[in-house]
C-alpha cells in the first residue's frame, strides 16, 4: 500500500499531467504558462519548477516542431557559440578580435568556413580576454 502522500501526489498529478509528461502542443503550452507562474516564487516551487522543466525539454527534445532548431543546435561548434555570446555581450564586431587575427580570419571562423576552427591557442587567449575558462571553448 502506499503512504498517503504518495497517493495525493499521484492524484494531483492526475489533475495536470503535463507536469510529468507532456503529450500534445496544448500540454506544452500549458506547461510554458505554469512555468512562468512557479519561477515567480522560485524558492518555494523549485522541486516542482525541476520536474516541469524536465517534462518541458523532453518535449522539446522530440517534438517536430523543434527538430530544425535541435538539427541546427547540434550542428553548431560549441566553442564558436560560446565567442558569438561572448561578442554580442561585449558589442564586438569582427575587427575586435585580434586574438584570432585578421577580421578575414575571425569571420570565416564564425560561418565555420572548411578547415577554419578556433585553435588551442585561441581558446587560451579568449579565456584570458574574457575571465572565463579556456575550456568553454572546446
Amino acid at each position: 500500500m502506499l503512504p498517503p502522500a504518495f497517493v495525493e501526489i499521484r492524484d494531483a498529478l492526475a489533475q495536470v499531467p503535463f507536469v510529468a509528461h507532456i503529450e500534445t502542443q496544448d500540454d506544452y503550452q500549458q506547461a510554458l504558462e505554469l512555468m512562468d507562474q512557479l519561477v515567480d516564487d522560485y524558492d518555494a516551487n523549485k522541486l516542482l519548477i525541476e520536474i516541469l522543466a524536465a517534462s518541458i525539454e523532453r518535449w522539446e527534445d522530440q517534438a517536430a516542431e523543434f527538430s530544425g532548431f535541435n538539427a541546427t543546435v547540434a550542428a553548431t561548434d560549441r566553442g564558436v557559440a560560446v565567442l558569438k555570446t561572448l561578442m554580442a555581450q561585449h558589442s564586438l564586431g569582427v575587427a575586435d578580435l585580434p586574438e584570432l587575427g585578421s577580421k578575414g580570419n575571425v569571420s570565416k571562423i564564425l560561418n565555420g568556413a572548411e578547415g577554419k576552427k578556433l585553435t588551442r591557442k585561441h581558446m587560451e587567449a579568449l579565456g584570458k580576454r574574457f575571465g572565463v575558462p579556456p575550456v568553454l571553448f572546446f
